[in-house]
């Protein structure tokens, strides 16, 4: 406990910019959790995101908070955890945590998504940028379909082991597209033809009328490369219907696409690498003058994300969810508000390339992945978040 001769003024953490990139120089913090902790609209819920995070992030968490505190003119808190018996504790209950009522609303625990509050995008922003992307201002934005398979057939697809942890994913995409202004739809655990034809339907007919302006298809499962299984091991391929048109669509597919695993290479010429996120786990698997209708090529206007390349293993942790899905979320949330979607995936394989498996023992150790995305796309894509034009 604190000692009573000090100010509640005296016993507050200051969580500023400085503490936080204090944190992230020495590795503790990743860009996407700094972000995190310094958009949040209160001290104390900077001061409590930073304490949720710091118990997970390695042994030499501890000693650099101390230090943070120490270049932060916070010498009085940085004495008080050193000189505690119950020091190992970086949240101990003295800190300046939030009350109860204000934790509610951050009822994650630090090895679950970033669950940041979509930013929202300003009307000059979208003044600015309007005209040259995308209509992007039906509400909702368009349907998005997320289908997520979890437990396979134990006699028709016995080779398929069950995704643990892609419940967590298809949760995070469900939160994150409902906010983003979508009318989401999660189904689990669906054989191939019953995954064709809801892709057929979201993509298609449910969508193919005017009042909204896009469509989301997230595919969470085994793969191979151009196609997902479904739980009865069938495999369903990754396509796009030929409604829609002229409207961008999006496809997210986190599976494998091969049975590569990414080893990784050293990188001669970079820094020695101290840490490693915690353990994760790998995904298997008018000649007669009739004005002829103009042509629109098969696949045009879309937009597709893979969690890993060609040929190779996608990378998954059994709590928090899919290395891929994981960073589309945090990205999605932070910059989506003043980025086009392209940039926001290039964004993503940037975080996607820093991730380093930790599995000591195992062939998963320090293993990579690679994130990519393909575009057909004629304009840049807008989310415009939290923004509808008033006409």
């Amino acid at each position: 406990m604190l000692e009573c001769g000090m100010s509640a003024r005296d016993r507050q953490l200051v969580v500023d910019e400085l503490l936080v990139q204090s944190l992230q120089a020495d590795s503790i913090l990743t860009e996407s959790m700094a972000e995190s902790i310094l958009v949040e609209q209160t001290s104390q819920k900077c001061s409590w995101r930073l304490l949720l995070l710091l118990p997970k992030r390695g042994p030499r968490a501890f000693s650099s908070f101390i230090s943070a505190l120490k270049e932060t003119e916070q010498q009085h808190l940085s004495d008080l955890l050193t000189e505690s018996p119950e020091r190992d504790r970086v949240g101990d209950s003295s800190l300046p945590l939030p009350t109860q009522e204000e934790s509610m609303e951050f009822s994650l625990d630090a090895d679950s998504p970033i669950n940041t509050p979509v930013l929202p995008c300003t009307p000059d922003f979208y003044l600015s940028r309007c005209q040259q992307s995308y209509r992007m201002n039906s509400s909702p934005r368009g349907f998005a379909l997320v289908i997520s398979n979890v437990t396979f057939d134990s006699h028709a697809a016995s080779d398929l082991d069950p995704r643990k942890g892609g419940e967590v994913d298809d949760e995070v995409l469900r939160k994150l597209f409902t906010e983003l202004d979508y009318r989401v739809t999660v189904h689990r655990d669906l054989t191939a033809q019953v995954g064709h034809l809801e892709i057929s339907g979201s993509s298609g007919t449910c969508l193919g009328h005017q009042t909204v302006d896009s469509c989301v298809v997230c595919l969470l499962s085994h793969g191979v490369d151009g196609a997902v299984y479904g739980t009865d091991g069938q495999l369903l391929q990754v396509g796009s219907s030929d409604r829609l048109q002229n409207k961008p669509k999006m496809f997210f597919i986190q599976a494998c696409r091969g049975e590569e695993m990414d080893c990784g290479v050293e990188q001669m010429d970079g820094p020695v690498r101290t840490s490693s996120p915690s353990c994760e786990q790998r995904d298997q698997r008018g000649a007669l003058g009739i004005k002829p209708r103009i042509k629109l090529p098969q696949r045009s206007d879309m937009i597709c994300g893979f969690a890993s390349l060609k040929g190779t293993a996608a990378m998954r942790n059994t709590k928090r969810g899919s290395w891929f899905i994981q960073e589309l979320n945090s990205a999605l949330r932070l910059r989506s508000r003043d980025t086009h979607l392209a940039d926001i995936l290039v964004q993503v394989n940037a975080r996607i390339k820093e991730r380093e498996g930790y599995a000591p023992g195992t062939a998963h150790h320090r293993c990579k992945e690679m994130s990519e995305f393909t575009s057909s796309l004629r304009k840049d894509v807008y989310l415009f978040p939290k923004y509808q034009p008033q006409y």
